[in-house]
């Protein structure tokens, strides 16, 4: 079973940066795709940016590109989400997400994921 857990999630002002990071662990873990999806009440749960194992290729939400930087670490099989220049309309719930194998028009779909994490909440304010 894969685990997936989020942490770095907080408060800070607009204009501040935080790290989000997502370990990974489990049996037979090897996921090609990670992402990191965010969730508002009462709105659906929007792709921010994914980063295949490789590194070669990777895609960001219009919202969030030249602010937002995945990166990972296989060696601690962990994800990152470098937040700068934060605006108080990125304050959600941000989730990680993996899958073995990166699908092509699915990757900022929740559909293309099959693991997910707890999430971890960031608030930014004015």
């Amino acid at each position: 079973q894969v685990q997936l857990v989020e942490s770095g999630g907080g408060t800070v002002q607009a204009g501040g940066s935080l790290r989000l990071s997502c370990k990974a662990s489990g049996v037979g873990y090897d996921h090609n795709c990670m992402g990191w999806f965010r969730q508002v009440p009462g709105k659906e749960r929007e792709g921010v940016a994914q980063r295949n194992k490789g590194g070669d290729y990777e895609a960001y939400a219009d919202s969030v590109k030249g602010r937002f930087i995945a990166s990972r670490d296989l060696g601690k099989r962990t994800l990152y989400l470098q937040m700068n220049s934060l605006k108080p309309e990125d304050t959600a719930m941000y989730y990680c997400a993996a899958d073995r194998s990166c699908k092509w028009g699915l990757l900022l779909d929740q559909r293309g994921y099959e693991y997910w994490g707890r999430g971890t909440e960031v608030t930014v304010s004015s």
